[in-house]
C-alpha cells in the first residue's frame, strides 16, 4: 500500500532504523528503543513502515518480528488488521492463535506475530501450568519452542505496543525474558522509562538503549489532531436554563454536537460528530445510563432493537468485544452518542468523535492525555477553516478539575476560561490564514509530465499499439529484450603482500566477473537513480514512490510491459537500468523533473489559494488556557479578564507589556497574539519565494481610536536584514492596503530605555543600529 508519510513520520520511521542498527551492534540481547508518540499521530502506520523499510535496507540480515499488545482487550487484532492493510500482501502478518497452534517449528523469515500478553501469559493459581494451549507442554511443539527455534536461525524484534501499561513491571520484563528478542522497542504516547532532553537517560544509553521521539506540535501542523480541548465552553449560559448540573453537561454536549455538524456541511466534509458519554463504573452507574438514555429519548436519540427505534444511540459495556464497536467508526455512522461504563481499550481509532461527557466519580478526576485520547484523532487527517472543528470538548459536572501535567504533550486540555472585556467595539480589520501547501516533494502530478517527455524523447504515443511503440524506442537504440540485469564485479586479483602497506589508490582488476543483481539490490539500484536526479526536489522519501509510479505507468500503458512475461515493475528496472538504456532513461527523467518545476509551482499556487482564506477578525468572546502552559498576569487594560499570557514570552515582549501597562491610560485594552491558529491574527508576506503567515505580537486599540500591530524583536536581532525585514514590509503594505486610517504599527525595539518602531514603507535594520528610528513621543501614544 502506498502511504505518503507525514515529515514528522518519515523522519521517525529514518531514527527508528538508524537505533535499531545501531542496537544490533551491541553484544548482548534486549536492547531497548523507546518510541514516543502522541496519540493521533499514527504510531502503527510509522511502525509497519518501519518494518518495510528496514526488510528492505538490511536484505542480508535475516529478521522475523512479534508484535505483542499489553493489557485486556483485543487491540492486537486490531493491529493485525493495520497492518495488512498497509503490507498488501508482504511482510506476511499472523496472529499466534492462527499460525501456531498446528505444531510449527519457527516464525519465518520478515513475517509479522501480533498477540496479546495477557492471553498468552495467563496460568493456573494453584499448579502454575500455563493456560493457553499454545503455551502448554503436549506432542506439538509450543509457542515458547517455537521462540526457542527461531532464535536459532533468525534475528527476532520485539515491538510492545502500547508500553506504559505494564513496561516497567515484573511481567513486561517476563515478556521479554520469554521472546529473548535482539532488540525491543516499547511504543506508547506516554511510556514509562525516564527520559532526559538529549532522548534517553545515562542509565538507559549505558545499556544500549535509544529514544526516538515524535514532537507533538508537529503532528498537530500537520492537522493529524486536534489543536486544543476545551472544557465545559459555554456551561453557565446553558445551566441557567436546565434543573441541575447533569442535564446541563448533556445539553450542551447535544447543542455543540448540533453545531459541529452544521460546520462540517459548510466545509463539505461528510462526518457525523460522535458525542462519548463516561458514565462512572460504581453501582450508580447503571442509574446514570438509564438518566442518559432518558434525557436523549427527549431528543429523539434512542438505541435501534428488534427492529424499532433510530439508533442514533448505542451503548458499549466492558464485557462486550471491542470489534462490536468498530463499525461505529465509519465517518458519516448514523450513531451520534456512544455510552460506555469503562474506558473504550486503548487504541481504539474513532476519528469522528469529538465530545467526550464524563460525570462525578466517588474519588478526583485527573484529566489526562490517555482519558481524552479518543477525541484528539482529526476525521480527515485535517484542520479545517473552522476553527470549531479543530477542537476536542469535554463536558463535565464536576465541581473542580485537576489537570496533569504533560511533561511530553503541549497541554492541549484548556480549563482555564478568560472572557473578553465589556467595552470591546468591533475591529472591523482583515485576518490572513492559509494551511501548508508544500512539503518539497514529486507528487502524482509528475505521472503525466514523465509521459509527455518520455513519448515526445521517443516519438510514441498512447494512441499506437505497445508494440508500435516498442519497434519506435528500440530505433533510438533501447535494448527491451533485457533478460538479466548483471553487475561486473572485481574477479581474480592478487595483491602483494610485501608492498601490501603502501598500496594506495584505486587497484588494478587483472579480472571481472558478471553475476546477476538480486531483485532487492536491484529496487536498490533503480531508487538510488531516481534521488540521483530529483533536482530541487529534496524530499526524497516523498518523492521517489512518486516517480517509481510515474515510470511503471509509463511502461505499462505505452510498451505494454504487463504482457512481457516477467513481472512488470521488475522488467521495468532492468530495462531502465541496463548500461546500453540507462543514458537513454535518466536524459529523460532528468527533463521530465526539469518540466515538472512548472507543474509543481502551479499546483502549489493553486493548493495555497484553496488554503487561502482572508476574513473579517475580531477577538473572540472567550479564550481558554491551560494552568501549566499560562500564568495569570496583573495587567492593565488587558483585553480579557482574567490575563493568561504564555510562561514562554521573550524577555523584550515582558518588558513591552510592561511599557503598556505604564501607559495605560492612553490605552482601551491591548492583546498578546497567538500563532498558527485561525482565531489569531495574521498578515500574509513572502520569502525566499514561499508564502508564508506573519501573527503580530500585539494588537493595542488606543483612546483616540487607533490600533496599533506591533512586532517586539531584541535590539540584537540577527534577521532584521531578511526575515524581519519581509514581515516588516508586508505588516507596511497590510495597513496601506486596508485604506484604514486607524490603523499603524510596525516592528518595535528598545535601546537605551527608549521604545523605538520602524513604521516605513521599506525596512532599513541599519538606521535601527543608528538610532533613527522613530520613538513613541513622535506617534503621539
Amino acid at each position: 500500500m502506498n502511504i505518503d508519510l507525514k515529515p514528522y513520520q518519515e523522519k521517525a520511521v529514518n531514527q527508528l532504523i538508524e537505533t535499531t542498527v545501531r542496537l544490533l551492534g551491541y553484544d548482548g540481547p534486549g536492547e531497548v528503543c523507546v518510541f514516543q508518540a502522541p496519540t493521533g499521530s499514527g504510531k502503527t502506520i510509522m511502525m509497519a513502515k518501519y518494518i518495510e523499510s528496514l526488510i528492505k535496507e538490511l536484505p542480508k540480515d535475516d529478521f522475523c518480528f512479534v508484535w505483542m499488545s499489553i493489557g485486556k482487550g483485543e487491540l492486537h487484532l486490531q493491529s493485525k488488521h493495520s497492518l495488512e492493510k498497509v503490507f498488501a500482501g508482504f511482510p506476511r502478518v499472523t496472529s499466534v492463535e492462527d499460525a501456531f497452534s498446528g505444531g510449527r517449528e519457527r516464525i519465518v523469515q520478515n513475517e509479522v506475530v501480533v498477540a496479546n500478553w495477557e492471553k498468552l501469559r495467563s496460568k493456573e493459581r494453584q499448579s502454575g501450568d500455563w493456560k493457553n494451549l499454545i503455551m502448554k507442554d503436549g506432542e506439538k511443539l509450543n509457542f515458547r519452542d517455537v521462540l526457542e527455534k527461531t532464535r536459532e536461525q533468525r534475528k527476532i524484534i520485539l515491538i510492545i505496543d502500547e508500553s506504559h501499561v505494564s513496561a516497567d513491571t515484573a511481567r513486561a520484563n517476563e515478556l521479554r525474558d520469554l521472546i529473548g528478542a535482539d532488540v525491543v522497542i516499547e511504543m506508547s504516547a506516554t511510556p514509562r522509562r525516564p527520559q532526559q532532553e538529549l532522548g534517553f537517560t545515562q542509565e538507559l544509553a549505558r545499556g544500549g538503549a535509544g529514544y526516538v521521539i515524535v514532537e507533538p506540535k508537529d503532528v498537530i501542523d500537520e492537522g493529524m489532531i486536534k489543536k486544543e480541548i476545551i472544557i465545559n465552553e459555554d456551561i453557565e449560559k446553558i445551566a441557567a436554563s436546565e434543573d441541575d448540573s447533569q442535564s446541563a453537561v448533556l445539553e450542551a454536549a447535544y447543542r455543540k454536537r448540533l453545531e459541529l455538524k452544521k460546520a462540517f456541511e459548510k466545509e463539505g466534509a461528510h462526518i457525523n460528530p460522535l458525542v462519548l458519554v463516561q458514565i462512572p463504573t460504581a453501582e450508580a452507574g447503571d442509574q446514570k445510563i438509564e438518566a442518559v438514555k432518558k434525557f436523549l429519548a427527549g431528543k429523539n436519540i434512542v438505541e435501534r432493537k428488534d427492529g424499532h427505534g433510530n439508533g442514533k444511540l448505542a451503548i458499549w459495556l466492558a464485557e462486550q468485544k471491542s470489534e462490536l464497536i468498530d463499525w461505529i467508526a465509519e465517518p458519516d455512522n448514523e450513531i451520534e452518542f456512544l455510552i460506555f461504563k469503562q474506558a473504550i481499550d486503548t487504541g481504539w481509532d474513532c476519528p469522528r468523535a469529538h465530545i467526550l461527557v464524563k460525570f462525578r466519580e466517588t474519588h478526583n478526576i485527573v484529566f489526562e492525555i490517555q482519558t481524552v485520547g479518543r477525541i484528539l484523532r482529526m476525521p480527515e487527517q485535517r484542520h479545517y477553516g473552522n476553527e470549531m472543528l479543530n477542537r476536542g470538548y469535554i463536558y463535565t459536572n464536576l465541581k473542580s478539575i485537576e489537570v496533569k501535567k504533560e511533561e511530553y504533550n503541549p497541554n492541549i486540555i484548556k480549563h482555564l476560561r478568560a472572557g473578553r472585556i465589556k467595552d470591546y467595539k468591533s475591529l472591523k480589520i482583515e485576518s490572513y490564514y492559509k494551511a501548508r501547501a508544500d512539503y518539497g516533494d514529486v507528487t502524482s502530478s509528475f505521472h503525466d509530465v514523465f509521459e509527455e517527455t518520455a513519448n515526445k524523447y521517443f516519438g510514441v504515443s498512447r494512441k499506437n499499439k505497445p508494440a508500435e511503440n516498442a519497434k519506435k524506442v528500440e530505433s533510438k537504440g533501447v535494448d527491451l529484450n533485457i533478460k538479466k540485469y548483471q553487475q561486473e564485479i572485481i574477479a581474480d586479483t592478487h595483491l602483494d603482500i610485501k608492498s601490501f602497506d603502501e598500496l594506495e589508490g584505486k587497484l588494478g582488476a587483472e579480472g571481472f566477473a558478471k553475476l546477476q543483481v538480486a531483485a532487492d539490490e536491484l529496487m536498490v539500484f533503480f531508487e538510488q537513480t531516481i534521488k540521483n536526479n530529483l533536482g530541487p526536489f529534496k524530499n526524497v522519501k516523498r518523492s521517489v514512490p512518486s516517480v517509481k509510479a510515474a515510470i511503471y505507468l509509463w511502461f505499462q500503458g505505452v510498451l505494454g510491459s504487463k504482457s512481457w512475461g516477467e513481472e512488470n515493475m521488475l522488467m521495468a528496472q532492468k530495462v531502465f537500468l541496463h548500461d546500453k538504456n540507462r543514458g537513454y532513461f535518466e536524459h529523460v527523467l532528468a527533463t521530465a523533473i526539469d518540466n515538472y518545476k512548472a507543474v509543481k509551482e502551479q499546483e502549489v499556487r493553486e493548493r495555497i489559494e484553496e488554503s487561502e482564506q482572508r476574513y473579517p477578525f475580531e477577538l473572540q468572546p472567550e479564550q481558554f488556557y491551560n494552568e501549566y502552559t499560562d500564568e495569570i498576569i496583573k495587567a492593565k487594560k488587558y483585553a480579557y479578564d482574567p490575563c493568561y499570557l504564555n510562561v514562554d514570552r521573550s524577555k523584550p515582549e515582558r518588558e513591552f507589556e510592561s511599557f503598556l501597562n505604564d501607559n495605560a491610560s492612553k490605552i482601551d485594552w491591548w492583546w498578546k497574539n497567538g500563532e498558527s491558529k485561525q482565531d489569531y491574527f495574521g498578515i500574509k508576506y513572502e520569502y525566499v519565494g514561499g508564502i508564508y503567515t506573519f501573527y503580530p505580537d500585539y494588537l493595542v486599540k488606543l483612546a483616540d481610536g487607533r490600533i496599533g500591530l506591533f512586532e517586539v524583536k531584541d535590539s540584537g536581532d540577527r534577521d532584521g536584514k531578511t526575515y524581519t525585514k519581509a514581515k516588516a514590509e508586508a505588516l507596511q503594505k497590510y495597513i496601506v492596503d486596508q485604506k484604514n486610517k486607524k490603523l499603524f504599527g510596525g516592528i518595535v525595539i528598545e535601546r537605551n530605555r527608549a521604545w523605538h518602531i520602524s513604521d516605513k514603507a521599506t525596512y532599513d535594520w541599519e538606521k535601527c543600529e543608528r538610532d533613527d528610528w522613530k520613538e513613541w513621543d513622535e506617534l503621539r501614544f
